[in-house]
């Protein structure tokens, strides 16, 4: 399924049908994807793989995404306007899916089958949702708690309650699916490597912060280790760099062993925080892991800014929203698929199975 990712030329977008934002120039079926953004290089990769994914399978693409992750009612208005031009079948990540209930459900009653991707479309109405394409988000993030683990175990053993220690979790917002996911991944993940693998136990830790972030079951009455679930003012790249450095004000005076960034902006907040991860190899004794890629955080990882970052396979995404979508409009059956996800160093993030998922 894979193929070298490639930019296609306007001449040959207009001799397939395919056209990233507007609409077909044929007869073929048309599929309308609407993703959660355009903005970071994330979105772009998963694009790529959409266009591939209709030249292969010989249909018509329009890819949209509102300008930020925070519009949700743009992302609406594109979703209205994908559903006037009579598509055969959706690919949708949605940012709130009670924004969208009404058109889910007319969708359905229509028999116009709608794919989830990426995040998906979480608590769809039933029957609207055929499949969805997307990493496993949770697990991915538990990954990166694995890692982290690793690498702070002896210092997290040396936490007292009148010497804590404190871990840090950057999520762009309290909205998206995948975002939950991947918070609730690395907390829950953290929470219980700590209690199994530590000197210490779930009586030891705290989980405080966004209350999106802290489950009815989260430790709340520990002493010796505080894992703090940090979100932004606002998806904005500005105040996710506020928060960042807001939080690393404090990271002697809380001893910060540790910061996990959930995706490509957060990432990006703490490197703009951080005179792009100078600082963190000069002023701040930290271990951070982040999540997807980009040229700034490819390059913390390879400056070993960054200890690491998790990696999904966008492309995948974008392919097989699409390849997904085609299948249903036929009548074929599907079923979710989990497109993947990597935990990538400085040392293997040239390897072969790596490379190809780190996007600029």
């Amino acid at each position: 399924m894979r193929r070298a990712i490639f930019v296609l030329t306007a001449m040959t977008l207009l001799a397939t049908g395919v056209f990233a934002n507007g609409g077909s120039s044929s007869d073929k079926p048309y599929i309308a994807v609407v993703s959660k953004g355009e903005q970071h290089d994330f979105w772009q990769q998963v694009k790529r793989g959409a266009i591939d994914a209709a030249v292969d399978f010989d249909v018509d693409v329009t890819f949209e995404g509102p300008p930020t992750e925070s519009d949700v009612q743009i992302q609406v208005e594109m979703l209205n306007n994908a559903i006037a031009k009579a598509p055969s079948a959706i690919a949708l990540a949605a940012l709130n899916t009670t924004s969208v209930i009404d058109q889910l459900s007319d969708l359905r009653d229509k028999g116009i089958p709608v794919i989830g991707f990426d995040s998906g479309v979480p608590d769809a109405p039933e029957g609207s949702i055929y499949a969805n394409a997307s990493t496993n988000n949770y697990g991915a993030a538990g990954l990166a708690a694995e890692e982290m683990f690793d690498i702070i175990k002896a210092q997290i053993e040396t936490a007292t309650d009148s010497s804590p220690v404190k871990i840090v979790v950057l999520n762009q917002d309290a909205a998206g699916e995948s975002l939950l996911s991947r918070g609730m991944g690395f907390r829950d993940t953290m929470v219980e490597l700590i209690d199994e693998k530590s000197t210490l136990s779930r009586s030891d830790i705290s989980v405080i912060g966004n209350p999106a972030y802290v489950a009815a079951n989260s430790p709340k009455t520990g002493k010796k280790v505080v894992i703090e679930m940090i979100v932004p003012a606002s998806a904005a790249n500005t105040d996710a760099a506020a928060s960042a450095s807001a939080m690393l004000n404090k990271v002697d005076d809380d001893n910060i062993l540790g910061v996990f960034c959930s995706n490509e902006a957060t990432a990006k907040g703490i490197l703009a925080a951080t005179n792009d991860g100078a600082d963190l190899a000069s002023k701040y004794d930290i271990v951070v892991i982040g999540f997807d890629a980009g040229a700034g955080q490819k390059n913390a990882v390879r400056k070993k800014l960054f200890a690491g970052s998790i990696t999904q396979d966008p492309y995948s995404i974008g392919y097989k929203a699409v390849e997904l979508a085609n299948k249903a409009r036929k009548g074929e059956m599907v079923e979710d698929v989990d497109t993947g996800a990597k935990y990538y160093t400085s040392e293997n993030m040239d390897n072969p199975d790596i490379a190809p998922l780190l996007y600029d």
